[in-house]
């Protein structure tokens, strides 16, 4: 397992750049994650058809290329429905944010007491 550190998912989490930005079949454009996990609670079931079939797996595809997170995109191409999808962006986006709201460990040197032994 794959050790994602504060600043992959605030890299995760962020807008893409102007020109990487996923058009989808109706005209609609995702610029991060939290969009598309919204896009895929919304959209029908043949335009995610359209995106993610037999053939091809857009969705699964931007986020590998685009985004750089290995993982949601291999979960992605795994999903059979918009259901499934949706679930798995929701379930990334809150691991993701569990680290961006973590803090930074300290270490205490040799000899230093927990400061609450003091």
């Amino acid at each position: 397992m794959t050790r994602i550190l504060k600043e992959d998912a605030e890299r995760f989490l962020a807008d893409v750049l102007e020109e990487c930005v996923f058009w989808y079949h109706d005209g609609q454009v995702l610029r991060n994650m939290p969009e598309l996990q919204k896009a895929l609670r919304s959209m029908g079931d043949e335009t995610f058809a359209y995106h993610a079939n037999e053939q091809r797996n857009d969705f699964s595809t931007w986020v590998r290329d685009v985004i750089k997170d290995e993982k949601l995109a291999t979960d992605l191409g795994k999903s059979r429905n918009r259901t499934q999808a949706a679930k798995k962006v929701a379930e990334r986006i809150t691991f993701l944010t569990s680290k961006l709201a973590k803090k930074p460990r300290t270490k205490r040197g040799p000899g230093r007491k927990h400061p609450a032994k003091r």
